[in-house]
């Protein structure tokens, strides 16, 4: 649809298109068409300056909001249907509300990049049929000669809404070469379809071989059930192995069999095959599932089966709690404290398991929140009420919870980073034909490479950082910027030897292989498992025994199912309780917790080491005598103490320049700009922990506040000065609010 020039406008058409700006574009409808025939939450093609760019319909207005003659008209409207439905475009606008982004980006996060560049919304089939003249010359019968003309003209007459390739291929081969000529002399005709358009499937046939439920298990499944079609925050915790993946199905079987449907958020792509294969051998729908490792056609694939219904399910990683679901019945946010569902770099800092929550909230449906080890803000809502708890015990097929217990590092010899009596308990569970993780989460061989007579250190030069040792690739590796250089024999500056200083995985590694020489050995790390199918094979051999040691990273706390591991050793626990960020010592607590669950998971209790240098630490003390709701009552009051959140409000404007003082000058002038409150408290600005990173000096300035409300008013009134002033300096910002870290 083309729109004509000078025509008379009634009213427009308001445009966000992918862009760093605040306000909406203002449109003419395409000639013919009054704006209102044009929905919220169409695609639209329109021209920005030279160009020409693809923008989603957020509103109507009687007055535009620029003068008559420089107002566009819409080139062509892409959907009959809107894209967004009216849930979705809420969802959006609060979303750009809250983290104070431009809603044109905003919405282009949310669609795959197909949709972005103007492909169809709807999958399309092509079918073949016959035309009036080709029915007409089957009955002439003209094609004597041509038999098989013939007969593909038959078969097509017999099927007056057409056919699919496949469907031909199976009645006659080598089809398409007198197809072709049919399609030359105008005797059939190809044409699209959408790919699904009927109504959305049944719900599941009930399955007999679930398992039998715990008391806690039904329970909990009653208890979500019962607000089915109203707002309801349920936390669902329990011990590694006490059945939370369970209570979903059960749930998302229920909603699915009343015709709702179901959105499963997990944190870690590394997960959705897992999962995938139980929900879909459970529940008799199909599944879209969306994360990050999809190529842009696979995503678009699984966005239109959830968008057309296809897709009862949808199970994926952080940008899927924009996933469109007719119906929204039910949304599950698993491992909810994970920090892989804050969006930490580029684009909008939204908060994925947050995002959840206000979905439910204005889809009036539950949501359950899963953790054996929930987020401050997660038992904060608890306390206030604002969520419901659910406990799952340990089953009682379960081993007792595992002991837990410090190794002094200042009290034992070290060799390689393994205290002596670490090196004892691994041979001792060995000997049991147990299997033993050992966690770090520092990959590569050794953290810095050392100069042995001057000092030097090999450092990046992009970045205040050390290279990482990778010695199994003869490599130097920035873990902030990716910079790679050869790693040398000899000190770049005098010459003399250099040797590799503290330990990675690669290293220790290295080392067991060394102490344990006939024991099968597997490392798992982003290294080792960078595609889905590596992470799948290791896993595959650590669950068949055929891997009798494994040495992981953060990857192995996130959710797998290692039955036969009996002994977990943590080491370098210790740089989380010194940390200058606020939640270092929770995030501790959360993966010794969360790698302690991978021991004594069947009937054999299990044991965890954890070496330390400050045994007497009260964190530490506090979670080996009270768990992790020990820890957490003991680290929340410290928390409440300081007014950081969640008992403050926090917000942090980041910049970066070229110019090693840019950052901090453009900071220190967004700082004077501030309107003056009581309310609001700015901090800062100062330099990032590392300052220099990828050829870039970073700062940031701290935004606190007691309450959400005066720093939300503070920020809309502040934001566009600081906007304005970035502009003018060619400044590199972004506001984080609810960060999850402070750097």
């Amino acid at each position: 649809m083309t729109a004509a020039n000078g025509a008379a406008a009634r009213g427009v058409l308001r445009v966000a298109i992918d862009a760093p700006l605040r306000s909406p574009f203002d449109y003419l409808a395409p000639a013919g068409l009054d704006p209102v025939q044009v929905p919220r939450g169409v695609r639209v093609r329109v021209p920005v300056g030279q160009r020409e760019t693809v923008g989603v319909v957020v509103d109507h207005a009687d007055q535009p909001s620029v003068s008559q003659r420089a107002l566009k008209a819409v080139h062509e409207v892409l959907d009959a249907t809107p894209v967004l439905d009216a849930g979705l475009m809420q969802l959006l606008h609060w979303t750009a509300d809250y983290y104070h982004h431009p809603l044109g980006e905003v919405i282009a996060a949310a669609l795959p990049k197909a949709l972005r560049d103007g492909a169809p919304a709807l999958a399309r089939l092509a079918r073949w049929r016959t035309t009036a003249a080709g029915a007409l010359a089957l009955a002439q019968q003209p094609a004597r000669r041509a038999p098989r003309q013939q007969a593909l003209l038959a078969l097509l007459a017999g099927n007056s809404a057409g056919m699919s390739a496949e469907a031909i291929a199976q009645q006659i081969e080598r089809w398409r070469e007198p197809a072709r000529a049919l399609l030359r002399r105008a005797w059939v005709e190809r044409f699209e379809v959408d790919a699904f358009a009927g109504p959305a499937p049944s719900g599941p046939a009930p399955r007999h071989d679930a398992p039998q439920l715990t008391g806690a298990q039904s329970s909990a499944v009653a208890q979500i059930d019962a607000t089915a079609g109203r707002y309801a925050a349920w936390v669902l915790q329990g011990a590694t192995g006490s059945g939370k993946t369970e209570v979903y199905l059960q749930c998302a079987a229920r909603t699915l069999g009343r015709g709702g449907g179901v959105l499963l958020l997990v944190p870690e792509i590394g997960l959705t095959p897992q999962l995938v294969q139980r929900f879909r051998e459970r529940l008799n729908v199909d599944i879209a599932v969306l994360h990050s490792g999809l190529s842009d056609t696979e995503r678009l694939a699984a966005w239109r089966a959830a968008r057309s219904g296809q897709a009862r399910a949808v199970l994926g990683t952080r940008s899927a709690v924009f996933a469109p679901l007719p119906g929204l019945g039910l949304i599950v946010v698993d491992e909810e404290h994970d920090s892989s569902y804050k969006q930490h770099d580029g684009g909008c800092r939204y908060s994925a398991r947050d995002l959840a929550v206000v979905r439910a909230q204005q889809n009036a449906v539950p949501v359950v929140l899963g953790s054996a080890t929930p987020a401050f803000e997660t038992l904060h809502n608890l306390s206030a009420g604002r969520y419901r708890a659910l406990t799952l015990p340990r089953r009682q097929d379960q081993a007792p919870s595992p002991q837990l217990a410090l190794v002094d590092l200042r009290a034992h010899a070290v060799h390689q980073g393994l205290a002596t009596p670490v090196i004892d308990a691994i041979a001792r569970h060995l000997a049991a034909s147990g299997q033993v993780l050992v966690f770090i989460n520092r990959r590569g061989y050794a953290p810095t490479l050392l100069c042995t007579a001057c000092g030097w250190i090999a450092p990046c030069h992009a970045c205040d950082a050390r290279l990482t040792v990778h010695r199994a690739s003869g490599q130097l590796r920035c873990h902030h910027c990716g910079a790679v250089e050869a790693l040398p024999e000899r000190c770049l500056r005098c010459g003399f030897t250099v040797k590799p200083v503290g330990q990675g995985t690669e290293r220790v590694e290295e080392t067991l292989r060394e102490r344990f020489p006939g024991e099968p050995l597997l490392r798992l790390d982003r290294d080792t498992a960078s595609r889905p199918q590596q992470l799948e094979a290791i896993i595959s051999r650590v669950l068949s025994g055929e891997a009798r040691i494994l040495v992981g990273t953060q990857m192995v706390t996130k959710g797998h199912h290692f039955p036969g591991i009996s002994l977990v050793v943590v080491l370098n626990a210790d740089q989380g309780l010194f940390s200058t960020d606020f939640r270092a010592a929770e995030r501790l607590a959360q993966t010794i917790v969360q790698v302690a669950g991978r021991a004594g998971r069947e009937r054999n209790r299990g044991e965890v080491l954890i070496q330390t240098e400050y045994p007497d630490h009260p964190l530490l003390q506090s979670l080996l005598s009270g768990g992790y709701e020990g820890f957490a009552a003991v680290a929340l009051a410290e928390r409440a103490a300081a007014r950081w959140p969640p008992f403050g409000r926090l917000a942090v404007l980041r910049a970066s320049t070229r110019s090693s003082g840019g950052a901090l000058a453009f900071l220190a002038a967004a700082r004077q700009l501030a309107p003056a409150t009581r309310e609001v408290r700015l901090l800062g600005p100062v330099a990032a922990a590392m300052a220099r990173r990828a050829e870039r000096y970073h700062a940031q300035l701290l935004i606190e506040s007691a309450e959400r409300g005066p720093l939300h008013r503070f920020i809309d009134d502040w934001l566009p000065q600081v906007e304005t002033l970035a502009r003018a300096q060619r400044v590199r910002y972004a506001l984080d609010v609810d960060p999850i870290d402070i750097q």
